[in-house]
């Protein structure tokens, strides 16, 4: 597959998404998506960071419709989140291990390691933040609070300590803040086909590296 169609069928998994909600948020998939690539193209970060960005929650859309989902009772979210509105009993916050899910797809795909570890730690960030600053828990939304239980809480000081070895810390840090303030009801940032170019000519390098 070249990579004209490669970025073609990776665009439709996010169009394909955005038709869903977002569990428990108020914007849709596809806007949370762009809202971050947005943020990564303002910091003026590289093409690689912006992708990952982009493509951080791919993971959530790129399985199978029988992917183990984190499924919840859809009062607690409410307690945490009383603007939350919802009719069923439960509610899924996200599929189980959506952030390997999906940096194993985009590596399969011909993504750099980059972008993969980029989208694999954003959940890890998000267990590092928490464990690191008490703080960071209160700002997060209902669903991301829910979610957290699922993917193995806050940090240990130990696990801490060791995530701020690795040499994309602060970069996976900052992918997970721009992860955090995409959720933006009615803004206005770039659409998806932006980012073809981008996606295209970095298959394109990857594959001739």
């Amino acid at each position: 597959m070249n990579a004209e169609r490669i970025v073609d069928s990776i665009f439709q998994v996010l169009v394909d998404g955005s038709k869903q909600d977002y569990i428990g948020e108020k914007i849709s998939q596809l806007e949370h998506s762009l809202q971050a690539a947005a943020q990564a193209l303002e910091a003026n970060a590289d093409d690689e960071t912006v992708l990952a960005a982009l493509l951080h929650d791919i993971g959530q859309f790129a399985t199978s419709a029988d992917q183990k989902q984190m499924i919840c009772d859809a009062s607690a979210l409410t307690e945490l989140d009383p603007s939350t509105r919802t009719s069923s009993a439960t509610i899924s916050v996200g599929v189980t291990g959506h952030e390997r899910i999906g940096a194993d797809y985009l590596r399969r795909l011909g993504f750099s390691e980059k972008v993969a570890q980029l989208v694999e730690s954003h959940v890890a960030v998000k267990r590092y933040l928490t464990g690191k600053d008490s703080t960071y828990y209160d700002g997060l939304s209902g669903a991301s609070k829910l979610s957290l239980k699922y993917q193995g809480g806050p940090f240990t000081p130990e696990q801490v300590e060791e995530f701020e070895q690795d040499p994309l810390f602060e970069l996976k840090v900052q992918v997970r803040k721009w992860d955090d303030a995409a959720k933006i009801v009615g803004l206005k940032v770039p659409d998806l086909e932006t980012y073809r170019p981008m996606a295209i000519q970095h298959l394109i390098q990857q594959a001739t590296a």
